[in-house]
């Protein structure tokens, strides 16, 4: 099958052309714009003052909600006062140790050694910071700790307290506390989906 120049030619001319006019089909009656013309408003004049004097209300309630907002952002600010200020775990587990030494100096507990720590979620928008510690103390010193540490202006909590009684004389007692601050959401590892 021999084709010359013409016929080759001739058939891509009318293939153009062809195409040409479906692209203009598709263009000006498939994909055409069909938006209707702009109507005047079918609303009488006492729907719309009915609609404005309804706008007027709604937009009367924004300082209201506005002055709401500003009262639960002040609440949630001094609310959140108490959380220890750190930019690491590490950081707010400083804190913890630092307060424990200092508050347990003040009462006469010498509480050097860290046992554990960590930090879990608390809630959904917080987490949570510990500190376990071990020492020997009296009772009453404890007493004393435990108020010292409920005047802190931290958010503190005592997760767990272990007290067991001494043999000696002096009647000391080995105390293994947990104590807990709240801190931000931030601070919290991520969950890793490996492991057992």
């Amino acid at each position: 099958m021999k084709m010359d120049f013409g016929t080759l030619e001739r058939k891509t001319v009318i293939l153009w052309i062809s195409g040409v006019v479906l692209i203009l089909i598709l263009r000006f009656v498939v994909l055409a714009d069909r938006s209707p013309a702009v109507v005047t408003a079918s609303e009488s004049v006492p729907m719309a003052e009915k609609r404005l004097e309804r706008l007027r209300q709604i937009a009367a309630t924004v300082p209201g909600k506005e002055a709401l907002m500003k009262q639960a952002s002040g609440e949630l600010e001094s609310r959140e006062k108490g959380m220890l200020k750190a930019e690491t775990g590490a950081q707010a587990q400083a804190q913890l140790q630092e307060l424990l030494h200092r508050v347990g100096g003040s009462n006469g507990i010498d509480i050097r050694g860290v046992e554990d720590m960590r930090i879990k979620a608390f809630g959904s928008d917080y987490g949570e910071a510990s500190v376990t510690v071990r020492f020997t103390c009296l009772i009453e010193q404890l007493v004393n700790l435990l108020a010292a540490l409920a005047n802190e202006p931290e958010m503190l909590s005592t997760n767990e307290i272990q007290v067991n009684g001494g043999t000696d004389k002096n009647k000391t007692i080995q105390v293994r506390l947990t104590l807990s601050g709240v801190v931000s959401k931030k601070l919290v590892p991520k969950n890793t989906g490996g492991g057992l």
